[in-house]
């Protein structure tokens, strides 16, 4: 690579999930690193905090679409249709490598090397939260997903539960990689703490069970907040529960506010691929009370209290004992807040701009031995 000269990144993102923070947590940590992202969104159009998010970022430029996602219903025209838009832009934009959110562009005739990464998929959930595989109307899913995954020059993701995952449901024989996810620490405070549980994410997404805390507010001794999306397509979850205050869907400024004043975030997740929700929770000096299974173990270690994910008793129990132990609350949010400082934007780019580079050159070196 030339001295000086930006890499061009062609990016996907999706705009209803955790995947849009990703992105845009990535795309500025890149901007150092004289990277130039040309970002295609997909899924839905940018509502207008999203838009205020992007145009900050001097070093992305947006192409926005409202294709649907590979995980959505009967998607495979859109993808298909989507797919031809993606390899014209790679035409267009001569970009360094493919930078892929997402499994079923895996399988398009890009030219440039293709990082994908691995945020989640549909059989991984559905073995966690319903411990079977899906319906057979997935099919086509798991055969476009397995073929991008064999395609792509590397897959990341973002915990070794998840790239388990990955490779024992699809067996991809292709190089792989482990890189957390980030957040910035300056867009969390702690402030006074108050006797508060706080929770947040999909709420219609039987995989946060936050619905596993709406049961147990009847036994929890302390107000409850929850904050989220209730409801998306056909999926539909009651928050209605005369003992939890429901926020709705917040602003990035408000859910920073609510976890600022919070003692305790709960997550008691069946599937977490790896939990930004979590990350924010501790960067803001909550102790954290999440579900026991091996993702969230793997990135919190013992720096978080882990419940049972079907034990509304057991969940309530805990949150009670720990709200009542002041000493213990402040040595689990304490811990909690000092094991998050390693999950910085900065050193998930220098780890992605490795991968780049690595494959950039390696590309490279293959062409200029063809020509030769």
């Amino acid at each position: 690579m030339e001295e000086n000269k930006p890499i061009k990144v062609l990016m996907t993102a999706d705009t209803v999930g955790g995947v849009w923070t990703y992105s845009m947590e990535l795309c500025k940590a890149l901007a150092p690193h004289n990277v130039q992202v040309a970002l295609v969104t997909t899924g839905a159009r940018l509502a207008p905090w999203q838009w205020d998010e992007v145009i900050a970022l001097s070093n992305v430029k947006v192409y926005e679409t409202d294709y649907l996602l590979e995980w959505m219903e009967n998607p495979w025209r859109d993808i298909d249709e989507s797919g031809d838009y993606l390899l014209q832009l790679e035409n267009d934009l001569q970009p360094d490598i493919i930078h892929l959110n997402c499994y079923a562009y895996g399988s398009l005739a890009w030219k440039a090397p293709v990082v994908m990464v691995a945020h989640s998929d549909v059989y991984s959930w559905f073995i966690s939260v319903k411990n079977d595989d899906p319906p057979a109307e997935w099919n086509e899913y798991f055969f476009r997903v397995k073929s991008g995954l064999e395609k792509a020059t590397l897959v990341v993701a973002p915990s070794s539960a998840m790239m388990d995952f990955v490779t024992n449901i699809y067996a991809p024989q292709t190089n792989k990689q482990v890189i957390y996810n980030a957040r910035q620490p300056q867009l969390f405070s702690r402030a006074q703490k108050q006797e508060t549980i706080f929770s947040m994410g999909r709420i219609w997404d039987e995989a946060k069970n936050v619905k596993l805390l709406v049961q147990a507010a009847k036994n929890i001794n302390y107000p409850i907040k929850i904050a989220g999306e209730a409801a998306f397509e056909h999926n539909v979850t009651d928050v209605y529960n005369p003992h939890v205050e429901y926020l709705g869907k917040l602003n990035s400024t408000d859910i920073s506010k609510a976890l600022s004043t919070a003692s305790i975030y709960v997550l008691p997740a069946k599937y977490e691929p790896f939990g930004l929700s979590a990350l924010e929770a501790a960067l803001s000096g909550c102790a954290l009370v999440l579900g026991d299974i091996p993702s969230l173990r793997e990135v919190w270690q013992d720096n978080a209290v882990y419940v049972p994910t079907d034990n509304e008793e057991a969940l309530a129990d805990c949150i009670n004992n720990l709200m009542s132990n002041k000493m213990l609350l402040e040595e689990y949010a304490s811990k909690a807040f000092a094991h998050a400082q390693q999950f910085t934007p900065a050193a998930m780019a220098r780890q992605y701009m490795q991968v780049y580079q690595q494959h950039i050159q390696l590309h490279q070196s293959t062409e200029a031995k063809a020509a030769s």
